[in-house]
């Protein structure tokens, strides 16, 4: 009854503590205990043992002790740092009770395995991550790839804006002379301007939207004021409309940021270029057959003179370039920027080279340009020069044209002789001292068309001017080779 007693007073002053419990314990002594333990650090200890219900092993601070205590509630192990504590109810069981202790080494190797097990995994994540995201590339380039391939796409999805309604509207002629000079006077504050398109040294090339339509606005820089406008002159020409001319529609001048803008209203087109759509796009031989086709028929237009009431004096390019040539959705092209453009009448005995200081493109000069022995009083002269620029844009079309299979990255003429931006003296060696002529591939000579059209470029590059072909004869022999070989050239389209 004795021992109850003071077991139960024992458990009433503990706090819990493994420690305290311990000592309240041997303090009590416990005799009637039945299980002999090993007592170390205990000034109640009578020859390194004692007597109790359960034997105890603690460690605090580094600091072992051993003992008894007279019931397994003391034996209560708080969380506390630096505190450990063990019991147990035979003889001598904590003799040998000792704290486990991590192996050093097997710690390091653990901590190490599980630092590569970590770092393997965030590279796995990585490197999954990488493979999904170039999949994903991948995969829209491929779309993208397939969606501009319209070397295989023949149906059309849209039409060219023929602008028809508006013109009905304002009672034009249709001839080519645009809108009412009135009407083009009020252009600017009628017309949106939505997005820049282009930028060149003669200024920028923007989208905008009138009466619903949109149109392209190209936007002269004040030191081309000639270039303006000449091309105001010209397009204001009556007859000069024609599906492979750009369309004019106005010509109006206009103020911004106390600056004058120079202003010239076109149907818009919005493959761009000829230059920009052959840099991503391939076209197969028929869709090539009616690209040049229909620059040489807009080309025949400019050059003929039409006698009538409202007659057309014949108009020399001068600077005629794939970068001069707009692509429409039909698969045709048609020329625009006439700024250096030569007008003469034979019926009026007239030849009018215009003001304009500028020079035509170098890289697209004839040679009699480069050596100066043109003969500028002679207009047949500056048809001529259209004649070698017009084999130059040929060449370029049918680099972009697959056969059997295979097909040319794009690059300008003489891209393999001359820097990207050739000086007058390095074309004039090239062309005229060295008599270089662009190479073609013998790829083209496997295929009717291209071989029919890669014999016309030869013969548009004559050293000799009067020996060149004629636009109009580039065009009969172009739509001969149509005829005779019953392509279509009226059903050829560009899916895009």
């Amino acid at each position: 009854m004795k021992s109850e007693v003071l077991a139960v007073l024992t458990v009433l002053v503990c706090s819990g503590s493994c420690l305290q419990c311990y000592d309240r314990a041997e303090l009590l002594k416990a005799k009637e205990g039945i299980v002999q333990c090993a007592c170390e650090n205990n000034r109640n200890c009578v020859n390194n043992t004692c007597w109790g219900n359960y034997c105890i092993y603690t460690l605090v601070d580094e600091v072992e002790r051993r003992g008894c205590l007279p019931s397994l509630e003391q034996c209560h192990v708080p969380d506390r740092p630096g505190l450990y504590c063990d019991c147990c109810f035979t003889n001598f069981c904590n003799q040998n009770s000792s704290v486990p202790k991590e192996d050093p080494v097997e710690g390091k190797y653990m901590r190490e395995i599980l630092l590569v097990a970590v770092s393997l995994l965030v590279l796995l994540m990585v490197i999954a991550a990488g493979c999904l995201i170039l999949w994903l590339r991948t995969k829209r380039q491929r779309h993208q790839l397939v969606k501009d391939d319209t070397s295989m796409l023949k149906v059309p999805i849209g039409v060219d804006p023929t602008y028809g309604d508006i013109f009905d509207e304002f009672c034009t002629s249709g001839s080519g002379t645009g809108l009412p000079y009135l009407v083009q006077r009020t252009m600017a504050r009628q017309i949106s301007l939505v997005e820049c398109v282009g930028k060149g040294r003669y200024g920028e090339v923007w989208r905008g939207t009138w009466m619903g339509e949109s149109v392209a606005v190209k936007i002269f820089s004040s030191r081309d004021e000639q270039s303006w406008f000449r091309e105001t002159e010209i397009y204001n020409t009556v007859q000069l409309r024609h599906e492979n001319i750009l369309g004019f529609i106005a010509s109006d001048m206009t103020s911004k940021n106390s600056s004058t803008q120079l202003w010239l209203v076109t149907h818009f087109h919005e493959l761009g270029s000829l230059y920009d759509f052959l840099q991503y796009r391939t076209l197969d031989p028929e869709s090539c057959l009616c690209m040049c086709l229909s620059i040489a028929s807009g080309l025949v237009h400019l050059h003929t003179e039409i006698l009538s009431t409202q007659g057309k004096p014949a108009i020399a390019h001068r600077d005629l370039k794939s970068r001069n040539i707009l692509v429409k959705r039909n698969g045709q092209c048609c020329i625009a920027d006439l700024g250096l453009a030569v007008i003469h009448s034979q019926s009026n005995d007239y030849l009018d080279v215009g003001n304009n200081p500028r020079v035509g493109t170098k890289r697209y000069m004839a040679p009699e340009v480069l050596d100066e022995s043109i003969r500028v009083d002679v207009f047949e002269s500056y048809k001529q020069t259209d004649i070698w620029a017009l084999g130059l844009v040929l060449w370029e079309i049918t680099r972009r044209t697959i056969v059997n299979g295979i097909v040319e990255e794009y690059r300008p003429p003489f891209f393999d002789v001359v820097p990207s931006d050739p000086s007058f003296e390095e074309m004039k060696k090239v062309v005229c001292v060295d008599q270089y002529r662009p190479s073609l591939h013998n790829r083209l000579h496997s295929h009717p068309i291209l071989s029919a059209i890669a014999k016309i470029m030869k013969e548009c590059w004559f050293q000799s001017p009067s020996a060149r072909l004629t636009a109009l004869r580039v065009r009969k022999t172009i739509s001969k080779f149509d005829q005779d070989h019953d392509y279509d050239i009226d059903k050829l389209k560009l899916d895009l």
